[in-house]
């Protein structure tokens, strides 16, 4: 994938934070007092602030010993009125094996994303 093509929005901004595993730069995109909901296979998510998200993200959705190998793909889609749309994929690895992750993010914010809604395909055997 070449990402030089892929416009630098706050969707981007969030899939290239979570690739990297950066919380700083994860909470640099998110207000802070942001609306979060996430669904994977197993559970609905939600929380309020960047606490909520990095939480989830980095301590249950991407556990530590995880990790993103590449981004697969990164593609921004038309907006819905008010709300962007972003998806991804990661090759990952972890202790029991090669895996392949989908999410699709939706969002609202001006600077920053102030209302956040993400679904995960879980992680997919390779």
């Amino acid at each position: 994938m070449d990402e030089s093509t892929v416009t630098d929005t706050l969707g981007t901004r969030l899939a290239r934070a979570i690739a990297a595993k950066d919380e700083a730069a994860l909470r640099g995109v998110l207000a802070v007092d942001v609306d979060f909901k996430g669904l994977t296979p197993g559970r609905l998510w939600e929380g309020t602030g960047p606490d909520d998200v990095v939480a989830t993200l980095f301590g249950a959705w991407f556990e530590p010993e995880d990790r993103i190998e590449r981004v697969v793909d990164l593609s921004e889609g038309a907006d819905v009125a008010d709300t962007s749309h972003v998806s991804y994929r990661f090759d990952l690895a972890t202790p029991t094996g090669s895996y392949v992750a989908e999410q699709q993010a939706y969002y609202r914010g001006d600077g920053t994303i102030a209302h956040l809604r993400m679904m995960c395909s879980g992680f997919r055997p390779r």
